[in-house]
């Protein structure tokens, strides 16, 4: 286990999208981050953030350690930084919402996008994830979700370890339609007050392929659902610092999590 760093330092990327175009999203996403202008540990990217949201996955699929992975570790090693976002992924003949979790020394991890959208058929074209996963990023412990995931509490509940949550902080990336916003900013502060951990979420915004409207809404949240960083409709990158100190004190103060329901994910 790493070294717990006092503050982590997040960027979250909102930004337009080319539709199914990778190579114009990835020069653009590089363009953006090789000029932030703070340090980072983590750089958030939204869902499918090398395409857009589409269900044209045959066209848009890449496997694993292709282009947008490479790029990826490319980057992360740059900035010295963990990248991470979720692209369309090829494997074994089934096509996957995947996010990537690509750390400075190469290293890449993945998460499966669990909920799939069903209202958009997400589901007739993707499979379906079955292991939540919980990554480390300067010692922080750090849930990964894809974006309808955010609807489903118990998916993200924030279990009790042996007398320790099993994470501080929970990344929500998306493609989350203007016309269900007001879900999308109350579901972030519902999930980090539940959960007793910091919550940051990143969405697009414009208008994809199929003129659905995206108006961002990225932002952060601590443990009381206060809002730490927020924009609405426009290109940005946010910056905040999460305090570790903050969120450990106040889990002490406030131990809800230890009268929490217990139970067990089929």
């Amino acid at each position: 286990m790493q070294d717990k760093a006092p503050t982590l330092n997040v960027a979250l990327v909102q930004t337009n999208l080319y539709w199914k175009d990778r190579t114009a999203n990835l020069a653009m996403l590089e363009e953006k981050i090789m000029n932030l202008e703070k340090e980072v540990d983590l750089i958030v990217l939204p869902e499918m953030f090398s395409t857009g949201f589409t269900m044209d996955a045959d066209e848009v699929a890449e496997p694993m350690n292709f282009t947008t992975t490479k790029w990826m570790k490319q980057l992360a090693k740059q900035m010295k930084s963990v990248v991470t976002g979720s692209l369309v992924i090829k494997e074994d003949g089934l096509f996957f919402n995947r996010l990537l979790w690509v750390s400075p020394n190469g290293k890449v991890d993945w998460y499966d996008k669990r909920h799939l959208f069903r209202m958009a058929e997400e589901d007739a074209y993707y499979a379906m994830g079955i292991n939540r996963k919980v990554f480390v990023c300067k010692g922080w412990r750090i849930l990964p979700q894809v974006c309808y995931d955010l609807r489903f509490p118990v998916w993200s509940r924030n279990r009790n370890e042996g007398g320790n949550l099993e994470y501080d902080l929970a990344v929500y990336v998306a493609s989350w339609p203007s016309p269900r916003i007001s879900a999308w900013d109350i579901l972030l502060k519902a999930r980090a007050i539940e959960n007793l951990s910091y919550s940051v979420g990143v969405n697009r915004i414009g208008l994809d392929g199929n003129s659905i409207p995206y108006s961002g809404h990225s932002g952060a949240y601590n443990y009381k659902g206060e809002k730490l960083s927020f924009s609405k409709d426009e290109e940005v990158i946010l910056f905040v610092a999460l305090d570790y100190a903050c969120l450990m004190e106040f889990r002490k103060k406030f131990p809800a999590w230890m009268d929490a329901d217990d139970f067990h994910l089929k």
